[in-house]
């Protein structure tokens, strides 16, 4: 039924679209955010990358908190960007594109902050991910990294390496503190803190050094 390991991702994502801002989603979502702009600030001008954007509820959520900005999301899933657009409050402070993770369209150097939110555990090859991630950050810009981690990883995953696959929604990988320190080390990111957003939820927070 699949060819790749980016068209079942597409797929399952695409069935989900219409239902994605369910009431469970959205109070998860709306928990989330809310715990993450605790530690955002943005100034005037910034331009945003939201990494697997799903319908566009944290940039709304930062376009709210922070109207001077600019900002863009990224997904793969067709259904999804569909669905952000027809929600989209804020047309002319945002815009939507279909992008992989791993091979970001953007030019070099793009963005001062990106996000990824309950994303990353989806992506087959985290190491381009962060190289992409560096490739569009301008020098002194932050990666906010927020994914499930905790006894939760544990029920997903196995011991090594916490990967699992789950049906329709394919594999999935779930990162602790200190491979996310490599990733992002492998990468030329430096980490600037890790703080639990949740119980089982961790904020990852990253910097591209100014001389990089």
């Amino acid at each position: 039924m699949y060819n790749n390991f980016h068209q079942q991702k597409e797929f399952f994502f695409d069935l989900w679209a219409a239902y994605y801002d369910s009431l469970f989603t959205t109070f998860f979502y709306q928990a989330i955010h809310q715990k993450l702009l605790e530690y955002v600030y943005l100034k005037e001008n910034t331009n945003v990358l939201d990494l697997g954007c799903g319908t566009g509820l944290l940039l709304k959520r930062l376009v709210k908190k922070f109207p001077q900005i600019q900002g863009i999301g990224s997904d793969i899933s067709s259904s999804m960007l569909e669905e952000a657009n027809l929600k989209n409050e804020y047309r002319e402070k945002i815009a939507f594109v279909k992008s992989k993770a791993e091979s970001l369209c953007f030019k070099d150097k793009q963005f001062d902050a990106i996000f990824c939110t309950i994303s990353f555990l989806h992506y087959s090859e985290p190491e381009k991910v962060f190289y992409q991630v560096n490739r569009v950050l301008k020098d002194g810009g932050v990666f906010y990294l927020v994914d499930i981690y905790g006894w939760l990883a544990d029920i997903f995953g196995r011991e090594k390496g916490y990967s699992s696959y789950i049906p329709l929604m394919g594999e999935v990988k779930l990162y602790n503190q200190q491979q996310r320190e490599r990733l992002a080390s492998e990468s030329e990111l430096s980490c600037l803190s890790h703080s639990y957003l949740l119980p089982e939820v961790l904020l990852s927070i990253f910097v591209k050094p100014i001389d990089n």
